[in-house]
């Protein structure tokens, strides 16, 4: 009897495998399938039956039980590899715009002798990397671009965010930190237990969760050629940086998160003691902004023994780092300076107050408004706007009394907060402590940010010019910049290619054949409206297709890249591959996301929008442009430039951008009065 019950369960359990199995693999191949992501989704398309039937399996498979975080890491497909011939035919249409006769010719003649010289080889090479890793980009991406960048993390790297500042739940600055701590503990806690929701595109296609791993307790580590990311399994502790002072804070007790009334104690401690940097502390953190094989050395002289090595684990190690900054995050639509200085003592700070290894740092101002700066290495923007999100809207719920403390009462005293103790006093450690400030207030001086507030139409407006929000605005920065800077230029967006496992970014190329002949015709008076509005169709169609195209796998520079490093690895110089990797990114463009979550409900907290966030320039004589489509009517930029520079200036551009969406909007609204006009001729001739 006890035999045929063990045969029963084993029988049952191998049945139950093969089931979880079959359908796995089977959401897996439907996943391959991307005839979805070209579907045309103007108001009255129909979507094909083809994609209507994909659609319903997906939903069967997909939704049959609540997913977990992770549970569809397993049925993403590979990210596919294109073919060199692709891949060349895409590149030199992308180029095109940019080049006269003479230079085009020359680099068709180079991408033909690479075709049919030795990209056969690096292809194999890369297609063999293809069959056995997990994604052929990510690995690589991520060493390459990032862990062995020698330069600066500070503005070079690193990137911000901005609290939603239409509103503002407390101006106490130790509430609005411990309130922050203990959400952002919340939300670790769901990470670890896979409680938080995956995010489906259109509530249906998942998205890889991969980078979430990395969130919390997360260090980038310096090393002499290369650097490494260093994650521990748990940290029941952050660190608190106060007036140049570190402070371990404790997060939990017997078992459980710190409530919001226990951590403020420990944050008034902070903010309430007498405490001066010990020599060399203060200035303790621009080591982490600038070079890194500098840093690296520093680190191996100086804090591989002692309480160095001590306190520098803690920070390391801890959860995240919480910086109370002394002077308030102010913004005024009277002040638009307010909001640029914001964004500069989040992207930058003063140099060394900001700990630019951690994964982030919590910045709260001294009037309880927040941000963060972000290390760039672990994961992209839009993990760390998803937990943004999360945070402003959890706040929407009662958090803070009428006098803007945290709500409750402590069940206990909570442990003090301990000063991290360094031993910095000597010329090895002060000297290069000392070199790393000047250099950081050397870069950080060099940064023209400002923060354009585009109020005069948002998404609204864009949909009832059945135009992707997206293309549309990537339309203007291209009008913007030929304006500007008098030429076209290699333009830089960011898209996503997490619809496959383990997948980062994929880049975009918005200045396009298409695109530059609608900027041309805005610029030719003798162009008509028509003609203009037909130009900027095929512009948005253009480059819809390259975002579609880019985030199912065929885009252009990641496999480019792909092949650049294996012929580094082979030994093998290629003059295409190399050109084509040192053409510098004059305006590098990324459009934050907005609304991840279902959680996000705009209609119901209409003060609840991001500003978004920003990076620095990618190129000494370009732009760096962040911006976030926050409503109907709203729309923020996030413009970036070098103050030496003498060809560049963010005012200007900011001023070239919103000239650029008066014309679209004008253009719009000349050719709906041109239409009426058509349609009154006709009906009175009918008549």
């Amino acid at each position: 009897m006890g035999y045929q019950v063990t045969a029963c369960a084993l029988a049952g359990l191998f049945f139950w495998l093969c089931i979880c199995y079959t359908m796995r693999y089977s959401l897996k191949l439907l996943l391959m399938y991307k005839g979805w992501m070209y579907e045309k989704r103007a108001p009255g398309s129909k979507v094909s039956l083809p994609t209507r039937l994909w659609a319903l399996c997906v939903k069967v498979l997909a939704t049959w039980n609540k997913p977990g975080l992770y549970s569809f890491q397993g049925s993403l497909p590979r990210l596919p590899l294109p073919s060199v011939q692709e891949t060349m035919s895409r590149y030199l249409r992308s180029v095109r715009p940019l080049l006269d006769d003479a230079n085009y010719t020359r680099m068709e003649r180079l991408a033909n002798e690479f075709q049919a010289g030795i990209a056969p080889k690096l292809q194999r090479y890369l297609t063999l990397k293809s069959w056995w890793s997990t994604n052929y980009v990510s690995d690589w991406w991520e060493e390459y671009v990032y862990l062995r960048g020698r330069g600066a993390l500070m503005v070079n790297s690193n990137f911000y965010g901005i609290d939603a500042i239409f509103t503002q739940p407390t101006t106490i600055q130790s509430a609005r930190a411990a309130s922050v701590i203990n959400m952002l503990l919340q939300f670790r806690r769901t990470v670890e237990r896979q409680e938080l929701e995956p995010i489906l595109v259109q509530g249906l296609v998942p998205l890889c969760s991969w980078q979430y791993e990395r969130i919390f307790n997360t260090v980038r580590v310096p090393g002499v050629e290369t650097d490494k990311i260093v994650h521990y399994q748990d940290s029941n502790h952050i660190v608190v940086l106060y007036r140049g002072c570190y402070y371990k804070v404790v997060i939990y007790h017997n078992g459980r998160i710190l409530r919001p009334c226990e951590l403020q104690i420990q944050i008034e401690e902070i903010l309430n003691s007498s405490d001066k940097p010990q020599v060399g502390e203060e200035l303790l953190a621009s080591l982490t902004a600038g070079d890194r094989t500098k840093w690296a050395k520093i680190r191996e002289s100086v804090f591989a023994k002692g309480v160095n090595k001590t306190s520098l684990h803690l920070i390391e190690s801890a959860a995240f780092v919480l910086s109370l900054d002394q002077q308030p995050f102010e913004f005024d639509m009277a002040h638009p300076e307010k909001l640029d200085q914001f964004g500069r003592y989040l992207l930058h700070g003063n140099g060394h107050d900001r700990w630019f290894d951690k994964s982030f740092t919590v910045c709260v101002g001294s009037n309880g408004r927040i941000g963060f700066n972000s290390e760039h290495t672990w994961a992209d923007a839009a993990v760390m706007s998803h937990i943004w999100e999360m945070l402003i809207m959890e706040e929407t719920h009662p958090r803070y009394d009428e006098n803007g403390n945290t709500l409750g009462i402590p069940e206990f005293e909570p442990p003090k907060p301990k000063r991290l103790a360094f031993d910095l006093d000597n010329p090895v450690a002060l000297d290069a402590i000392q070199e790393a400030h000047l250099s950081s207030q050397q870069l950080l001086n060099d940064v023209d940010l400002r923060i354009f507030v585009h109020d005069a139409y948002g998404k609204g407006l864009m949909k009832k010019c059945r135009l992707s929000p997206d293309a549309f605005l990537q339309m203007a920065l291209q009008l913007a910049y030929y304006r500007d800077a008098g030429k076209f230029s290699l333009t830089y967006e960011a898209s996503m290619t997490r619809l496959f496992r383990e997948g980062r970014t994929e880049t975009v190329r918005p200045c396009t054949i298409e695109s530059s002949a609608w900027v041309k015709a805005m610029n030719d008076p003798s162009v008509g409206v028509e003609e203009r509005v037909k130009l900027l169709n095929e512009a948005c169609e253009r480059h819809q297709l390259g975002y579609q195209d880019a985030m199912c796998g065929r885009g252009i520079d990641r496999h480019l890249f792909c092949l650049y490093v294996v012929s580094k690895y082979l030994e093998v110089d290629s003059p295409f591959l190399k050109e084509v990797l040192s053409e510098p990114w004059r305006l590098s463009t990324s459009q934050t996301p907005h609304g991840q979550t279902a959680k996000m409900d705009l209609k119901k907290h209409p003060n609840c929008i991001s500003a978004g966030g920003g990076f620095g320039p990618v190129a000494d004589d370009g732009y760096g442009v962040s911006y976030i489509v926050a409503g109907e009517d709203l729309i923020f930029f996030h413009i970036s430039s070098k103050k030496t520079c003498g060809s560049t200036s963010s005012e200007r551009f900011a001023q070239q951008i919103a000239r650029a969406l008066d014309d679209l909007k004008q253009l719009f609204e000349q050719h709906r009065a041109l239409q009426a006009q058509k349609k009154g001729i006709t009906n009175g001739t009918a008549k």
